[in-house]
């Protein structure tokens, strides 16, 4: 018998966009200055005049603009990113940025949430951080929400969906003659379950973080809720749990219900719009050469 030459045979799997050595170190150090953005007042002195710093958000913007183009050229440079990606997203962010003013203003219905959660989870965390903070920021041109709050919204997006990206059992899809569950990854009802209740929890994460920004700088609210200067930090955590209570709870809860009802009830069909278009777009399709007799 004759052993014909070796055929290609592609990969049909979905496979999200590479994260290489680079571009986690692009996304450790801007996920490590967003830290430090968010928390730093927490940990300051009683001389440090916190309210001084209330404007060095403009400082922060151009910082993380700087920083993000340095996570893409990472993942351009070892090959994560191509073409297809960057059309892709473009489209997702603009889905994105058009799903946002839908119900602006009620009671925290922010459907873009969920979109950002499955894009996250199909395309990777790399690719969610980015896709994250690029539709907050074209949100904010569409909204006209351009101010102060936008280099935090951008982190904060920018973390939501790269958690989604992070989530257990997120391998592609196997070829046909794999076993249903092989390769460790989770799929059905069970993932949407997953995505739903990380949709959920990160949505409160999401309010919570972007309280943490602005809470800080409230000069005027001179209450028990109010940040001061200087106190013991389990003093003003208690401060901050009983400001988030107060102020965004009713809207936290309604983004939370909204996304996690849209994952559970549009979930299934848009991942599996998603990890077709992945398919077809051959993000990184590897080629494997097999023998085969004749």
């Amino acid at each position: 018998m004759k052993t014909a030459p070796e055929t290609r045979r592609p990969d049909r799997r979905a496979r999200a966009v590479r994260l290489g050595p680079r571009s986690v170190v692009a996304l450790l150090l801007v996920s490590a200055i967003g830290v430090a953005a968010f928390g730093w007042p927490l940990l300051a002195g009683p001389s440090s005049q916190v309210s001084a710093h209330a404007q060095d958000a403009p400082w922060l913007f151009a910082g993380l603009l700087v920083l993000l183009v340095g996570v893409v050229v990472a993942a351009v440079s070892e090959g994560g990113v191509g073409p297809k990606s960057v059309a892709m997203l473009g489209v997702l962010a603009a889905t994105g940025a058009a799903l946002r003013p839908i119900g602006a203003g009620t009671a925290g219905i922010e459907p873009m949430f969920f979109l950002m959660v499955l894009s996250g989870r199909v395309l990777g965390p790399g690719f969610g951080f980015v896709l994250g903070s690029v539709t907050m920021f074209a949100s904010a041109l569409l909204t006209g929400g351009v101010g102060p709050w936008m280099p935090f919204q951008m982190l904060s997006m920018g973390w939501f969906t790269m958690g989604a990206g992070l989530l257990p059992g997120a391998m592609g899809v196997p070829p046909a003659r794999a076993k249903p569950r092989a390769r460790g990854r989770l799929r059905g009802r069970a993932e949407v379950l997953m995505l739903a209740a990380y949709g959920f929890l990160a949505a409160f994460a999401y309010g919570t973080v972007m309280n943490l920004a602005g809470w800080p700088f409230l000069d005027s609210l001179s209450s028990s809720v109010a940040f001061q200067a200087g106190a013991p930090l389990r003093e003003n955590l208690v401060r901050f749990l009983a400001y988030c209570l107060a102020t965004s709870l009713g809207w936290d809860l309604g983004r939370a219900a909204l996304t996690a009802v849209l994952t559970v009830t549009v979930g299934p069909a848009l991942l599996r719009a998603l990890r077709r278009a992945t398919r077809r777009a051959a993000f990184e399709a590897p080629v494997t050469f097999e023998g085969t007799e004749s």
